[in-house]
């Protein structure tokens, strides 16, 4: 018979963690102990859920542990300083102040030991981001979305530009029943992941989270992280478009990503508009790569704007005229698989998966 899978606490707090043996044996449970997060990292995927110390939350950051599908992040009385921001940057989370929280925690170990596993978080995702307004960065989401179900893959497409003009208009999805975003922020986020992946709009494999058209177009960070969660628990793959704009459900996301683009048309003043994009990107993550939009009219070449942003170059996105009519008539981008938008698309999604 094989050993218990006991709850992972990462603290060096000695009275946080005396109080959360406390509270796990009151929920039933023993746990496993790790000082910091390097000797936390062999013991990760075996533990139903991970409890992380607010004193090892940014250390947790710095060695970039594996992402785990259930985190509690907990502390005692108040946050330490820079902990509250570096929460936001955890992903998708759960917090926790004591003792003001410990019957939840209680309840929280006590679930543990009669769970199942939680379902590995497989799916990996793609933030794509536009350098300027109008880069193409909704096309190439909507045609990478597309282009994972064809290939198989069950996926999210996540319309996180408040500004944009509506990822459903450019599936031509505008007239389908639906949860959207304003629903979810309602709810606080507090909806169980399959049904909150059955509530949305969707084709066959391909579902939509987007914006609503008569209501302000906000995304909370609660609504993002329950987003993500369900997405990493029922998708294979999760495409994320990004606003310039970074609020903080749009640095959850960014964080949350396995691999970021920047798009970027073959201009000068785009390419200086998305330096500065690129430096509150770095703020969060150091990897970005770029893809170019053509057609370049001062004959700026792709390797040029790499070299310029500093940035390695993921593919090049030429014109297709006859996919822009298409979009026009509510046709999805990519949706024939043929032309340059859908041969970009399905190197993107081959290297990411």
């Amino acid at each position: 018979m094989s050993a218990p899978r006991l709850p992972l606490v990462v603290t060096a707090d000695q009275d946080l963690l005396d109080d959360l043996l406390r509270l796990a044996a009151a929920g039933g449970t023993e746990v496993e102990v790790a000082a910091d997060p390097a000797a936390a990292r062999a013991r990760l995927p075996a533990a139903p859920f991970l409890v992380f110390g607010a004193d090892q939350v940014v250390a947790g950051l710095r060695a970039r542990l594996p992402r785990h599908p259930r985190t509690l992040i907990v502390g005692r009385h108040t946050w330490p300083p820079g902990v509250e921001e570096a929460v936001k940057r955890f992903g998708p989370v759960h917090v926790c102040l004591l003792p003001d929280g410990e019957a939840w925690l209680v309840d929280r170990f006590a679930a543990a030991m009669t769970a199942p596993s939680p379902p590995p978080a497989d799916a990996r995702t793609l933030a794509v981001i536009g350098g300027c307004g109008g880069a193409g960065a909704s096309t190439l989401a909507g045609g990478l979305a597309v282009t994972a179900v064809r290939a198989g893959h069950r996926t999210l497409l996540v319309d996180a530009d408040p500004l944009g003009g509506g990822l459903d208009l450019l599936l031509g999805w505008e007239g389908l029943d639906g949860l959207r975003w304003p629903a979810l922020a309602r709810a606080g986020g507090r909806i169980d992941p399959p049904a909150l992946l059955r509530a949305l709009p969707q084709r066959g494999d391909l579902v939509l989270l987007s914006f609503a058209r008569d209501d302000a177009p906000f995304v909370p960070s609660e609504a993002m992280a329950a987003a993500l969660d369900a997405g990493r628990r029922g998708r294979d793959v999760i495409i994320a478009d990004l606003p310039r704009q970074l609020d903080d459900a749009a640095v959850l996301a960014l964080q949350a990503a396995d691999r970021v683009v920047l798009v970027v048309p073959a201009e000068l003043r785009a390419t200086a508009g998305a330096s500065r994009v690129a430096r509150l990107i770095r703020v969060h993550r150091d990897d970005l790569a770029l893809v170019v939009r053509g057609p370049a009219p001062g004959k700026l070449r792709p390797e040029e704007i790499a070299h310029a942003l500093g940035l390695p170059l993921a593919g090049l996105l030429r014109p297709d005229p006859e996919m822009c009519r298409q979009v026009e008539y509510g046709r999805a981008p990519a949706a024939t698989g043929k032309g340059q938008l859908a041969k970009l698309c399905r190197q993107l999604i081959e290297e990411l998966a």
